[in-house]
């Protein structure tokens, strides 16, 4: 077989361990995703416990990385501390290290049964437990084959002439093993599948003993960077857990190689077997970083705390003052109104963006862009908020009319973000489009775009309106708006048309942008009336989704 197809083989093989990895995380997340996340919530009462708690849960997902963003919006939405949420992710770094030892054993025999009882499961019902019960089987099933994949792809390696060379080479220069390593856990975005990997060619002989600590500990380093990356553009608060796994982990990682510079320690003790070797130095290191990373946890959060924390203090803005008061959890009829007083914040955001997204159709303003970007990043953080602050809301102290109310009051303000994000990331794409191609649309087509923006601003002034008087028949004004909204759409497609058979330039060159501006404007006014149903609902208003 030539070195090409041996390595695609290889290659086909990992990537079927990471697709089945992300199977199984995928079907355990949909299945008990929710019972999990409350479970590890409870469990996280100090930094002991948060790592039992960080361990088990890295097990059940079979991934670290996914725990770090789980911990990383639990920090931003103040469940716990940043010191509370590093020592977790150090624990969920020894749970990915356990669930590579245990996928080392020999299984083999497991995979056609779980593939069988997937499939079975999977096929069975169009129950969601089923359903999910059974992509979980299947996907462990792949798993399972994937290793014996990898093991037999890398079978040919043996005869190499090149790979012997490369690995002699790294041998000598660890700090180039190490990097390389760290760049295959970033790029595999799984510490389970780069160190199964090596563990795979380590079995065949093919590492050499010395190049085994190096590039673990290379793995280890790149895998602690993937949170890091992952949560890159998140808030500040949301950053300091996987950049504080980042700095204990690296800094474990960075001495650990210097002490092996020093001491030389052979990976025959941990195993006579290679491979085996591969995966215990794995599960030593990740073991050693916990124990002396656990008691730093604090200082590294409160350390980056500050060092993210010292641009905003330069900043001339005031920091916006929340109504989300969390000593009124325990009056759910007082949490609900602090959560309505927030969600009229987002809708004066959005109100603002929803103006200025049409102004900068005819005069381009990169600050403005910038601004509504902006906005659109408060708006998303506001509505995470809100969405765990009424989560946090006893449900046994909710009569039903609160647990009504409360439920409406996500459903709008998943409605309101959901047309903060159409004007942010369609229509500013449109109109910065519009500027690069120097576009300009007909006298016509632009009037009626006007009036059909107009009109969806009044009808926005009036669903947010609507959360503050439940007014019944500025309900049914705002439903009975989206049909006279649906007739200027109509009436401007079949205009915009007309225009074009006649030949007009300026409507042929801004027909795309015509159009799917209409469509955008449309979809938002969709969003705005459908606040009104529940209200309407709640007094048999409506019959399927129409007025009576």
């Amino acid at each position: 077989m030539s070195g090409i197809a041996v390595f695609i083989n290889l290659a086909g093989a990992v990537a079927l361990l990471l697709w089945a990895t992300r199977m199984v995380r995928t079907g355990i997340e949909r299945a008990y995703g929710n019972v999990l996340k409350e479970k590890l919530r409870l469990a996280l009462g100090n930094r002991v416990t948060a790592a039992v708690a960080g361990f088990f849960f890295a097990i059940a997902l079979q991934s670290a990385t996914a725990v770090a963003l789980i911990i990383s919006s639990f920090v931003a939405g103040g469940y716990v501390s940043s010191a509370i949420g590093i020592a977790t992710l150090l624990g969920a770094d020894l749970g990915s290290a356990f669930v590579v030892r245990v996928l080392r054993y020999d299984l083999s025999l497991l995979i056609p049964v779980l593939l069988l009882m997937g499939t079975i499961a999977f096929r069975a019902s169009e129950a969601r437990d089923w359903r999910q019960a059974g992509r979980i089987l299947f996907g462990l099933g792949l798993l399972l084959l994937s290793l014996r994949l990898i093991g037999e792809s890398s079978e040919p390696l043996r005869s190499s002439e090149i790979l012997p060379i490369i690995f002699n080479y790294l041998s000598r220069d660890w700090i180039t093993a190490f990097l390389l390593a760290a760049l295959l856990a970033w790029a595999f975005h799984s510490s389970v599948a780069t160190i199964l990997l090596f563990a795979s060619l380590a079995d065949k002989h093919l590492l050499p003993p010395p190049l085994i600590i190096p590039l673990v500990l290379g793995a280890n380093f790149g895998a602690a960077v993937i949170g890091a990356i992952l949560t890159k553009n998140a808030e500040r608060s949301a950053r300091v857990v996987p950049l504080g796994n980042v700095a204990i982990r690296g800094f474990g990682t960075l001495v650990a190689l210097a002490l092996q510079y020093a001491l030389i320690l052979h990976p025959e003790r941990f195993s006579s077997q290679p491979g085996d070797a591969v995966v215990y130095v794995h599960l030593a290191i990740n073991a050693a970083v916990l124990v002396f990373g656990l008691p730093f946890s604090g200082i590294v959060a409160k350390w980056l705390e500050r060092l993210l924390a010292a641009p905003a203090a330069k900043t001339s803005e005031q920091t916006r003052l929340s109504a989300l008061n969390p000593a009124d959890l325990a009056n759910p009829r007082q949490a609900i109104s602090n959560a309505t007083r927030e969600v009229l914040t987002v809708c004066e955001k959005t109100e603002v963006m929803l103006n200025w997204i049409f102004e900068l159709y005819e005069h381009w303003d990169p600050k403005k862009m910038q601004r509504i970007e902006a906005l659109d990043d408060e708006i998303d953080a506001i509505h995470r908020d809100i969405k765990f602050y009424l989560a946090r809301i006893s449900q046994t102290a909710l009569d039903e009319q609160s647990a009504a109310q409360c439920q409406n009051l996500l459903g709008a303000t998943i409605k309101i973000e959901q047309a903060a994000d159409i004007i942010s990331q369609n229509m500013l794409t449109r109109a910065r489009k519009k500027h690069d191609r120097n576009t300009a649309f007909s006298t016509e087509g632009w009037t009626e775009l006007s009036a059909m923006h107009i009109e969806v601003v009044k009808n926005a002034r009036l669903a947010f309106n609507l959360l503050v008087n439940r007014d019944i028949e500025h309900a049914r004004q705002l439903v009975d708006r989206k049909e006279a909204v649906r007739n200027l759409v109509r009436t401007s497609e079949e205009q915009h048309l007309q225009r074009l058979r006649s030949g007009n330039a300026a409507s042929f060159e801004s027909s795309s942008l015509h159009i799917d501006t209409m469509r955008d404007l449309k979809e938002i006014n969709s969003l705005f009336a459908s606040i009104a149903y529940p209200l309407l609902e709640q007094e048999g208003l409506l019959r399927h989704s129409r007025l009576l």
